[in-house]
């Protein structure tokens, strides 16, 4: 009977209306609203809600910027490597969540940083010298990894020329138009791994054994304050891979974008949604959210890349999607 209504209902005087498709609408508004918070209200419909077109994450190596870091009359200041403007993002972004940096410190100058993020991750790839952070201060030389807050101002002093790696989560609340948590009772305090104890570390799971749902042999960074969640912030997770030679690690695809840096590793390269990307000394990889992927060392010596991923915010949400190629085909 209902269907009948309609059909009646869509025929005047023996000519048939054409109905416009919901999809074809605009974003609605109110007919007549009485005040400010009425007027500023949208309607969209089923049709058109959930087709939104955004750019994909493009698969880069940031290989350009690694080297004008590295170049020795790079002045203090940071390299930022952004991709927005392909992602269609309206601020600095390297994946949609996540933003890398190249911090340059010439010896004896300083350089402030005041992210607006939960926190960020820092990896110093050459030189030394001191993070200040309210009543803290961090002593860092090659090889170091340290974690800082955000919401609070950091001065970063090099005794001798000093070349950094840092990722950030800022894109993640310029999205919301967010605030960071203030230092004090946050998730999120310095926390220091030195060179020499990652490398204690790594010599640990060196004596263990894998089995075949393990991804590679990693070093996985967390804190005291997070260790239940196993990350390095609540969004974000950091892990330094290694790869032996002449071996590779088995493609893979997974939901969180990752930003990989090549730390050591020779004839080294990834293949990435079936094209092959080649490390660059110190270079910055994006692999975008999903695309199946592996790493491979034709070199003669073991491999290492630090990455960086917005896991956290996946393994909260249950939309970490993590598998293996070789058992998905198994399994179809």
């Amino acid at each position: 009977m209902a269907e009948l209504a309609r059909e009646k209902a869509a025929v005047i005087e023996g000519h048939a209306i054409k109905k416009k498709d919901m999809a074809d609408l605009p974003a609605q508004r109110a007919s007549n609203p009485v005040d400010a918070a009425g007027a500023r209200a949208r309607f969209f419909n089923s049709g058109n809600a959930f087709n939104i077109k955004l750019p994909p994450v493009p698969a880069r190596d940031f290989a350009d910027e690694a080297r004008r870091a590295l170049a020795a009359d790079a002045p203090t200041g940071f390299i930022v490597c952004d991709q927005a403007e392909a992602m269609g993002c309206a601020f600095p972004a390297t994946t949609p969540l996540m933003l890398a940096r190249y911090a340059v410190i010439a010896a004896g100058e300083t350089l402030v940083s005041d992210f607006v993020a939960t926190g960020s991750i820092w990896y110093v790839i050459d030189g030394r010298g001191t993070s200040a952070f309210n009543s803290e201060v961090l002593t860092w030389g090659p090889g170091d990894i340290f974690l800082l807050p955000g919401g609070s101002v950091a001065i970063h002093t090099a005794g001798e020329r000093a070349v950094l790696w840092l990722v950030s989560n800022e894109p993640q609340l310029a999205l919301d138009a967010a605030l960071p948590h203030p230092p004090a009772g946050g998730p999120i305090e310095p926390v220091h791994y030195p060179a020499a104890e990652i490398e204690r570390q790594i010599g640990i799971i060196d004596e263990m054994t894998t089995n075949e749902t393990t991804s590679g042999l990693a070093l996985i960074f967390s804190s005291d304050r997070l260790e239940a969640n196993r990350n390095i912030m609540p969004t974000l997770t950091l892990s330094l891979n290694t790869l032996p030679a002449a071996d590779h690690q088995r493609a893979h695809r997974h939901n969180s974008a990752a930003i990989t840096l090549a730390v050591r590793g020779d004839a080294c390269f990834s293949m990435v949604d079936g094209n092959r990307c080649d490390w660059s000394a110190w270079g910055t990889l994006v692999t975008p959210p999903g695309a199946p992927h592996s790493h491979h060392n034709h070199g003669d010596r073991r491999a290492m890349f630090l990455i960086v991923q917005d896991g956290g915010l996946h393994y909260h949400a249950r939309t970490m999607g993590f598998s293996f190629l070789d058992m998905e085909r198994n399994d179809s």
